[in-house]
Formats: C-alpha cells, sequence, structure tokens
C-alpha cells in the first residue's frame, strides 16, 4: 500500500524537490500551498506524514501545526517541518510542539528520504 505524504509549502520549487524525493518509493504525494489548504486536505486524506513549511501566507506551518495537534483524528500524523531557521529558539519551539524531525532549508531530496526512513518504512515502487 502506498503511503500518503502530504506536502504544505507556499513553494512550488519545494514542493517539487519533495515530490521527485519521493517519486522512486511506493507514496502519493499530496501538496498543498498554505496552512489552510493543508489542513483541509489532511482531515479529507488523513496522510501518514506531513511535510510542513514554517513560514507561509494565510496560515503559517506553526498555525497549522497547533490545529493538527488540536484535532483528535490528526494529532498522531507524523510531521517534519522545514524551516529556514537553524536559530536554536524556533527549532526547540517546534520540537516542543510534538514534530518528529526538521529540516532546515535548502536541502536536497535524499536528506529528507533520510529523515522520513526514520519515521515511515519507505519501499522502492515495484516496476
Amino acid at each position: 500500500m502506498a503511503y500518503k505524504i502530504l506536502t504544505v509549502d507556499d513553494s512550488k520549487t519545494i514542493r517539487m524537490i519533495v515530490k521527485k524525493a519521493f517519486s522512486p518509493y511506493n507514496c502519493d504525494v499530496l501538496e498543498a500551498e498554505n496552512g489552510v489548504e493543508g489542513l483541509a486536505l489532511a482531515a479529507k486524506e488523513k496522510p501518514d506524514l506531513i511535510i510542513l513549511d514554517i513560514t507561509m501566507p494565510v496560515m503559517t506551518g506553526i498555525e497549522m501545526l497547533e490545529k493538527l495537534k488540536a484535532e483528535k483524528e490528526l494529532k498522531e500524523i507524523p510531521v517534519i517541518m522545514l524551516t529556514a531557521e537553524s536559530g536554536k529558539d524556533s527549532v526547540m519551539k517546534i520540537v516542543k510542539m510534538g514534530i518528529k524531525d526538521y529540516v532546515v532549508k535548502p536541502f536536497k531530496g535524499d536528506q529528507l528520504i533520510d529523515r522520513v526512513k526514520g519515521i515511515l518504512k519507505l519501499a522502492p515502487k515495484q516496476v
């Protein structure tokens, strides 16, 4: 069974990097441009993992994370945050909110996959 991965980022480039990183694996990558779309998609699709940017318009990643953690049906979904800030304070804040991991931008697809493999058992696509 394919994993559902939800990537929430206002940058089309980042969403493309995420999608490309998962392309060799048995995963369906869903995309949202902001926290409002991401939250709606998470509620509808119940993804196995959410890759969430912190800095976005409309609703930030932190606001979306707070809402996810408040929802009984969504709070157990593992979240990997993407952040341009490597400052210790901001990283500690998101870690305390219950994320599984974080990746500092810019990043390469294989760095993200390494982190994801700590959470999900990714399997290569069967040809």
